[in-house]
């Protein structure tokens, strides 16, 4: 019989939620920097070749003409962002289940397992769009040749004094496309693949929130690796939108991202909705790997070191 699952501590999850949300920070932000800087590289000229043409080349560049620094630009952003996001992203995701369930031992089918996984994607996003606003600007300056920003704290004081609060809170219509879907298949995939590589014997379905005591280290990876681009799979199209419409001059897109879409179907054609693929799905598999380890180790320490938190 499976253990019974330990009462969900708000703590513990906001301190192993933020760890396992730096260790993402860390390890996928220079992908994240060649994503965001294809996606919003401008069209070339007729006769001219593209400022990047891939995602390696895009890599290779960046290292180049800005060191290791370049491709960690506009992390601070989600760095700062990730300890409350991860907290109030498993807090949605657990609330989601709660609210399926009539007696607390009721299991759960996977579309409700999605279910809550898009109300966690609700919930992230009052978090997520600001720090996803400077980070996209922080990382397209220095390409574009532009120093308007010195660093994070500079963009979010200057898109206040420009626009107000609704410049910083620029995209969140997009960011919902994004990451409501996107979150759903995020956790739903974890909590497949979790039981399918659970130890046979101990097979019953568990909340996340329950340690995973019997996963290893690999299947911990590979879990929380391939549910990363599941998550990615479905965010890649609303992802383009977003960083096109976020780092636009103000005004350029009066209609939201109808215009962006519209824009960039006719000019670039359907595939450009999958600008940076390559560079999402080298990401996607480490850096959610990370994640996932990250936080199923942190909780298992804090679950030693205080187990009445």
């Amino acid at each position: 019989m499976a253990d019974e699952a330990k009462p969900i501590s708000p703590i513990k999850n906001l301190l192993a939620g933020g760890f396992g949300g730096m260790c993402l920070v860390f390890v996928g932000h220079p992908l994240d920097t060649v994503k965001v800087r294809l996606q919003t590289q401008p069209p070339s000229l007729p006769g001219q070749p593209p400022m990047y043409s891939g995602t390696f080349d895009c890599f290779r560049k960046t290292l180049f003409r800005e060191g290791i620094t370049g491709l960690y630009r506009g992390m601070a952003a989600p760095i700062i962002g990730v300890t409350p996001m991860f907290a109030v992203c498993f807090f949605g995701f657990g609330l989601g289940k709660k609210l399926q369930q009539k007696h607390p031992e009721d299991v759960l089918s996977y579309p409700q397992l999605f279910a809550a996984g898009m109300l966690s994607g609700v919930f992230t996003t009052g978090i997520m769009t600001p720090g996803e606003r400077i980070k996209c600007l922080l990382q397209i300056q220095a390409s574009s040749g532009e120093n308007k920003y010195t660093g994070t704290l500079d963009c979010a004081k200057k898109l206040y004094q420009e626009s107000g609060i609704r410049g910083i809170y620029k995209g969140t219509v997009l960011t919902l496309m994004r990451d409501v879907p996107a979150s759903g298949m995020y956790f739903m995939t974890y909590e497949w693949l979790k039981n399918i590589l659970t130890p046979e014997g101990i097979t019953e379905l568990r909340s996340h929130f329950a340690h995973v005591n019997e996963l290893s280290v690999p299947r911990i990876l590979v879990a929380g690796g391939v549910a990363g681009i599941f998550n990615w799979a479905v965010a890649i199209p609303p992802d383009v939108l977003k960083s096109r419409f976020q780092t636009a001059p103000p005004g350029k897109y009066p209609n939201g991202f109808r215009d962006v879409l519209r824009e960039l179907i006719r000019d670039e054609g359907i595939t450009s909705l999958y600008k940076g693929f390559n560079a999402v799905m080298i990401r996607a598999f480490p850096a959610n790997a990370a994640c996932f380890l990250g936080f199923e180790v942190a909780m298992k320490f804090l679950n030693w070191a205080t187990p009445n938190l």
